[in-house]
This record gives structure tokens, C-alpha cells and sequence, in this order.
């Protein structure tokens, strides 16, 4: 019998836009993009130079003090730009694609006839490494550890996020070869974590040789640290991977092709988009082909998200889909102010507590914007983070120890247990406007340089 977990705190964003359950292939992009700025703790060292014609899975970069690790090309084509920003960091290296596209061949296999050391290496040479994340950090997983545990969550709870059933359905077998491979990389449990809601797809639900642990309740339920936190902690020392769903698919083609497939589906939605659906698109694709002639109004006045609405990355209108994003959000940029917005009624406007009388229609879905209605002020405890993060620590504790650079209180406040996402929630609800993702951020590069 599958482990239920009671998710009872957290909070839900009723937002417009939510994708139609329709396929639609995109046309090949323009232009694709990696962006070893999606990869914290990674020092890039470049394998191309402009010009240099690759193919799909041919090295781009590599990390600098991990040389294994290797991050390739989602297609065949030409380094058309290696895009820099301060101190030259490398913030996108853009490749224009082949209309014919070419793969390096890694050769097929079964991972169950496979040592651990034959399948890592596969991963390692096909640029597949990066998929596997490790807790605590959330960061790229070292090659040379062996995780007490691997954790898969098959459903996303942030706003507008895309139904992860639907995604994977046609995916059985590639799907359940991924899950094969992952199994040769450690020697505990992969937890494969289901929505408790819903009957999962038989893709998921018939996975062999993983553990299916059942999660309800509002977002952050489906956060995998916060699912990791309730199935079992982790404590200094603990290592854990974890994997998407729809990474562990292209790690099953790498098997079953012997190429780097990174074709997966994302959704476009928000409340700006006219037909919010889903789109059959490559890793690092521009979303310019995606979005064009299917906005509600001009691209400027848009704001653009790799991601979801509290975790995601903002981008251009011909901005690249990020490595581990399965979601472009288009939502009305928050460039216009209220007078004496504070004091009206808001029927129109969402919130937490019963501050607006929206609270009297809880069915109601909202057009959001990004203005945060008011500057950064005096941090102060409220009680609204406990409301909001379902798990057993002290959030503001945390914050505050991290704002001290206190590393034996971040230790115990447990800061192995947390990422930016678990924190995105208490961002939103923060009276004092405080961007806490990217404080907790600092709080782990901090632990990295001081404790490795």
C-alpha cells in the first residue's frame, strides 16, 4: 500500500490561463540556447567557440572543477552567439539549428544488463548529467556520490503548472527505461511521489522498481523538498537526488536511441495568452514561434516567464526556455499604480487573508500582474511564512540566521532540507516585501564555500 501524506499548509493562487489539454508541435525555432546560468554552483569553461558547427549532443561546456560533467547541444547547427554579461560571465551560448538534424551517437543498451559505472558514464558523456539534482543545495549531483535515495515528483502544484500526467502519457517505455538507469545509481529507494487527487497516468502508476508515496493538499504539495521532508528528512551528511519526469523520459531515449532526444512537452499559459495550451518543443528552445500572434496585447507591456509565476526566470519575447523549465507563463507586467489602492474593496483582487472581499467568492480565478503594491520595509514577524511552508522548521529563524551569515544556526534551523522554491510561497505572502528566494540562495552558496 502506498504511503499517504496529508499536506494541510500552503496556499493555492487561482490564476486565468490554464493550458487546454492540446497538443500542438511547435516549428523548429530559430535559435536555441544553454544557459549555464541555470546551473547554480557551476563554473563554465566553453568547449565551442562562435562559428564551430555542432551536432545534438555535442559538448558545449563543461564545470570547471567537476571537467565530467558535461553540458551538450539540443540540436545540430552553428554557434551563432556566445552572449556575455558582467566580469564576461557566459549567460547563453545561442546555436542556429540545422533543418536536418544530426546526433552523436552514444549507442543503445539496456541499463539492467549495465554496472553502475557503464551507466553513469552514458549520462555523464550524453550532457544528461545535469537532470540529476542533489539535496541539500540543489545543485548538480556529483558523479562520485552514491544518493541514500532518489526522489521523483510526478506532480506540479505551482499556479498554472502543467499536468505531468498528460505530459508523459504516450512515454511508457522510455519512461520506465529512465527509471531502470536511475536504480543503478543508488542503493536505496526511488520514491516515485503521485498526486493523491487524482488516478495517476498508467505511465506512472505501473513504473517498476520504485516506491509510490500519495501527496494531497494545496501548493507547495507537490515541491519535492517538501515531499522529501515528509517521506524522510535529510540530515547533515544525507545525500538525495532528484529527477523531473520528464528528464527521466529523455534519459530513457538515451538508452533506447542511443542519441540526446531533448523533445519534451511544456505549457504556455497565463492570463495573456489567447489559446493557452500545450506544445511539443526541444530543451533551450526560443519561445518567439511559441507565443507569436497568440498574445491578448502588445509584447511590451507583457512580462515573459521561463517557469512558473513564483519560481520562474524572466525573459524576452524572444527569450529561451530554461534547462529545467516544462512551462512558459505570460502574465501583464505590473507598470501601473493605484491611488489609494490599499483602501478599496478589491473584488478584483487576490489575497491570503480576508483583507479584499474576493475571500466571498473562493471559486474565482485572477488576472495577476508583477507589481508588488509597495517597497521592501522592516521585516518583521508575522506568522504568514508558518501559514504557507509546510514543513518543521522555523522560516524567519532561517532567514535571519542566513542575513547573519550564522552557519551553526542555519545548520540547525535546516537549511539542508530547503531550496528556493520551498520559500517561493512565503515570498508572496510577505507584508514586508522581501525577496526570501534569493536570500535562502545565498544562505546555500554560503554553506558550499564554507563546508563544501
Amino acid at each position: 500500500m502506498p504511503n499517504v501524506y496529508k499536506i494541510r499548509k500552503g496556499l493555492n493562487i487561482p490564476i486565468k490561463g490554464e493550458a487546454e489539454k492540446v497538443f500542438t508541435r511547435a516549428e523548429q525555432a530559430e535559435a536555441y540556447a544553454v544557459k549555464p546560468i541555470d546551473f547554480p554552483n557551476i563554473t563554465p569553461k566553453l568547449s565551442v567557440k562562435e562559428g564551430d558547427r555542432i551536432k545534438a549532443g555535442s559538448p558545449i561546456f563543461f564545470d570547471k572543477y567537476h571537467p565530467e560533467i558535461v553540458f551538450t547541444s539540443p540540436v545540430s547547427g552553428e554557434v551563432h552567439l556566445i552572449k556575455r554579461g558582467e566580469q564576461r560571465r557566459i549567460l547563453e551560448i545561442i546555436i542556429t539549428p540545422d533543418m536536418e538534424q544530426e546526433y552523436e551517437d552514444f549507442g543503445t543498451a539496456d541499463p539492467k544488463s549495465l554496472s553502475r559505472d557503464e551507466v553513469v558514464e552514458k549520462i555523464l558523456k550524453s550532457g544528461l548529467w545535469p537532470t540529476l539534482k542533489q539535496r541539500p543545495y540543489s545543485i548538480v549531483a556529483n558523479p562520485k556520490d552514491t544518493p541514500k535515495a532518489i526522489h521523483i515528483s510526478t506532480f506540479d502544484t505551482a499556479p498554472l503548472a502543467p499536468d505531468i500526467d498528460f505530459s508523459v502519457k504516450d512515454e511508457f517505455e522510455a519512461f520506465q527505461t529512465g527509471i531502470d538507469a536511475l536504480s543503478k545509481l543508488t542503493n536505496g529507494i526511488i520514491h516515485l511521489n503521485v498526486n493523491a487527487d487524482y488516478p495517476p497516468s498508467n505511465v506512472i502508476c505501473k513504473a517498476k522498481g520504485v516506491q509510490i508515496n500519495k501527496f494531497s493538499g494545496p501548493h507547495p504539495a507537490g515541491n519535492v523538498g517538501v515531499q522529501i521532508h515528509h517521506i524522510d528528512p535529510i540530515n547533515k551528511g544525507d545525500i538525495v537526488w532528484v529527477v523531473n519526469p520528464l528528464d527521466i523520459i529523455i534519459i530513457g531515449r538515451l538508452f533506447i536511441k542511443g542519441i540526446y532526444d531533448a523533445t519534451k512537452v511544456i505549457a504556455l499559459a497565463g492570463s495573456e495568452v489567447l489559446k493557452p495550451r500545450y506544445f511539443i518543443v526541444k530543451t533551450g528552445a526560443s519561445i518567439k514561434n511559441i507565443v507569436k500572434d497568440n498574445l491578448a496585447q502588445s509584447p511590451d507591456k507583457l512580462r515573459f516567464i521561463s517557469g512558473n509565476v513564483l519560481t520562474g526566470n524572466k525573459i524576452s519575447e524572444n527569450g529561451f526556455l530554461g534547462f529545467y523549465d516544462n512551462m512558459i507563463t505570460v502574465i501583464p507586467e505590473g507598470n501601473h499604480y493605484e491611488f489609494m489602492g490599499w483602501a478599496n474593496p478589491g473584488f478584483g483582487k487576490f489575497s491570503m487573508s480576508h483583507s479584499f472581499f474576493s475571500w466571498l467568492a473562493p471559486w474565482k480565478k485572477y488576472k495577476v500582474h508583477t507589481n508588488f503594491n509597495g517597497g521592501e520595509r522592516a521585516y518583521v514577524i508575522t506568522g504568514q511564512y508558518e501559514k504557507v511552508l509546510p514543513m518543521d522548521i522555523f522560516p524567519v529563524h532561517l532567514i535571519k540566521a542566513i542575513l547573519a551569515k550564522d552557519i551553526d544556526k542555519m545548520e540547525n534551523l535546516g537549511i539542508y532540507e530547503v531550496a528556493e522554491e520551498d520559500f517561493a510561497l512565503c515570498e508572496y505572502v510577505c507584508t514586508s516585501k522581501t525577496e526570501v528566494q534569493s536570500i535562502i540562495r545565498e544562505g546555500i552558496d554560503l554553506m558550499i564555500k564554507e563546508l563544501g
